[in-house]
Parts: structure tokens; sequence; C-alpha cells
């Protein structure tokens, strides 16, 4: 399972890059998607590579998220209440284990009323370039394990 975390604007993007980034719902800078690793994500990553950045989540962080950043239709925060009553699990760590077994998907939330969106703040201390890759000392591109070092500055 891949965290997306779009990091740059799209002024003067293609409008290629721009219909990617609508399709993987990162309307915004410091957005966070959840994906499946399919090669379908993949593709769109490869896309939209100089834009976001992205690795493979761990369920603890995924369970982080949804309990600090995860949301339903209107706002309101999301909570194990909201969670019983909308998916087949009832507590945070539940929920994080079945999206990263695929047991549910981001999709059937999103039917269920909580958003797929994450919003984040900006990193703690900032990010070390956003023009650059990841390889390269920045923090555009795929990060591994790493990008969960990036959600935790972000959190």
């Amino acid at each position: 399972m891949y965290a997306i975390i779009r990091l740059r604007g799209d002024v003067n993007a293609s409008p290629d890059i721009k219909y990617t980034l609508e399709l993987l719902r990162l309307h915004r800078v410091n957005h966070c998607v959840v994906a499946e690793d399919n090669e379908y994500s993949r593709g769109m990553i490869r896309k939209v590579k100089d834009y976001v950045a992205w690795g493979e989540i761990s369920e603890e962080i995924l369970e982080s998220l949804l309990r600090n950043r995860g949301r339903i239709t209107g706002g309101q925060r999301l909570s194990e209440e909201l969670i019983r009553d909308k998916t087949s699990v009832s507590t945070f760590s539940e929920l994080a284990h079945a999206l990263t077994s695929s047991q549910i998907t981001m999709k059937e939330l999103a039917a269920q009323g909580i958003k797929p969106v994450f919003r984040l703040h900006p990193p703690r201390k900032g990010h070390s370039g956003i023009k650059r890759s990841y390889t390269q000392g920045g923090v555009l591109g795929y990060h591994g394990e790493k990008i969960n070092d990036l959600l935790i500055k972000m959190r």
C-alpha cells in the first residue's frame, strides 16, 4: 500500500499531469492519499513523480493518519463509533490492518462517507527541497519505507 503526498503546485504543469493529480484526488499541496499497489497506481505515480513523494506506508502510521487526520463527509473527525457504524471493523488498528491487507479498499470507505484524502501540515523543520528527487537530497519521488518519517514530520 502506497502513501502519496503532493508537495508541489500545478503552475506550469501540463494538462496531463493536472488530470492525473485530479484522478489521484491530490487537489492541494500537503494532501495525502493511500493507494493500492497495482499497475494503475504505479502508472499514475510515474506520471506525477516530479510533484509527489510516495512510498510504502506502515500499518502503525496508517493507524495514526486515520486517528489524527481521518475525516468524514462534512468535516467531522473520524471516531471509533463512526468506524463501527460505517464498516465491519470496530477500531482504528483493525481498520488500518484491513486496509493494508486489502480486505477493505479506500473506495469502499469513500462510499461510506469516509474521506480518502488526509490533509497534512507542512513538515516540521521544512522540506529539504521540493525541486530535487529523494536520491539527490530533495523530497520528491520514491522514498520506500522512509515515507513514514516524512508522514511523522507532517503529522
